[in-house]
């Protein structure tokens, strides 16, 4: 991969139209001027919000796009239109080299089948998976996957979970060895299913890999910051995942009804406000946008559909880190150290 990464936005999907991706960009390209954006969707709206950017419209080539992908649309009418949408095209991009990631705030649904039709997996990978940070109490965030592409995971798809969750741990929190775990109902060795103990057995027994195991972590663990990986199918991930969201949600919305409840309340927020701006900043979900789907051959970041500006640069931010360390590469050699027999064939039910 090159120095300068080319990301294809989809700038047609979300909530926000284009003027926010625009503004995201903006903002990544501020941070970090070797990028070099392709940017999808209508071509009249994207250049009205590209003249507030002069030096970001250097870097950018617009193709426009009148077809938009709906957030209520199925994925399987999704993809028949992939050739025509902003999406379709944005992932067509990647397939064909034009650029080295893409990143949509779009449809999740219609983009993982998108995605994974269009570039397919990596050898030795069966299924992809949705991964994303996640704040902790720790020293830095966690990587969760999967959050919701796979319903079920046997043995052998946890197993691959996990070597492309620590290998995204190794470029996206600058971990040498990540400390791994799998989601379960218990730390036991004996507690969880069949897939749980036969992928934590096959990952114990493991040599020569970038990665920690640590066994099985519960639920109420994981916000902790007492691991780097947390491995889990995507049924469990995505209800671990919201749960999580309306959690920060019910706090924040706790503590500003307490704050406001009287005079005195009033006095007390403005006392303990730096310590209450912390948290907001800490529960933000746009300061951990960009989930990624892992184990395609190519790069797609999803944004939160809903993301401002800041979020849309930190999306762009993961998919430029993804290009510049070489995340596939990374994931292939993972691979290739691992005992055969399990990722291919191995203990799968």
């Amino acid at each position: 991969m090159g120095s300068s990464p080319r990301i294809a936005i989809d700038a047609m999907g979300g909530d926000v139209g284009p003027a926010i991706l625009v503004a995201g960009a903006a903002l990544a390209f501020e941070r970090r001027d070797d990028l070099h954006f392709l940017i999808f969707g209508d071509e009249s709206a994207i250049r009205a919000e590209l003249a507030a950017y002069p030096a970001l419209a250097a870097v950018c080539d617009i193709v426009h796009c009148d077809d938009v992908i709906a957030g209520t649309e199925k994925p399987s009418q999704a993809i028949r239109r992939a050739k025509t949408t902003s999406m379709g095209q944005a992932i067509a991009a990647v397939k064909e080299g034009r650029a080295d990631a893409a990143v949509s705030g779009g449809n999740t649904g219609a983009l993982m089948a998108m995605a994974k039709l269009a570039l397919r997996t990596l050898p030795g990978i069966d299924r992809p998976a949705l991964a994303a940070l996640l704040p902790t109490l720790g020293d830095n965030d966690i990587v969760m996957l999967d959050l919701g592409a796979n319903t079920e995971a046997d043995a052998r798809n946890l197993i691959q979970f996990a070597v492309m969750g620590a290998a995204y741990a190794r470029v996206i929190l600058e971990l040498d060895r990540p400390r791994v775990q799998l989601l379960n109902i218990g730390t036991e060795e004996l507690k969880g299913t069949d897939e749980l103990k036969d992928a934590a057995a096959a990952l114990r027994a493991a040599g020569d890999l970038s990665m920690q195991f640590d066994g099985f972590i519960e639920g109420d663990k994981i916000a902790r910051g007492d691991v780097d990986v947390v491995v889990t199918d995507g049924f469990s991930g995505n209800i671990a995942l919201k749960t999580a969201e309306g959690t920060a949600r019910f706090v924040t919305d706790l503590l500003k009804r307490a704050f406001t409840s009287s005079v005195r309340s009033k006095i007390g927020f403005l006392i303990s406000r730096p310590a209450t701006e912390l948290l907001k900043h800490h529960l933000d979900p746009n300061n951990h946008n960009g989930a990624v789907f892992l184990g395609l051959n190519g790069l797609v970041v999803k944004s939160h559909g809903n993301a401002n500006a800041k979020g849309v640069a930190n999306a762009i931010r993961v998919a430029a880190r993804m290009v510049r360390e070489d995340l596939t590469r990374k994931i292939m050699d993972d691979l290739g150290r691992f005992p055969s027999d399990h990722i291919n064939g191995g203990p799968s039910k």
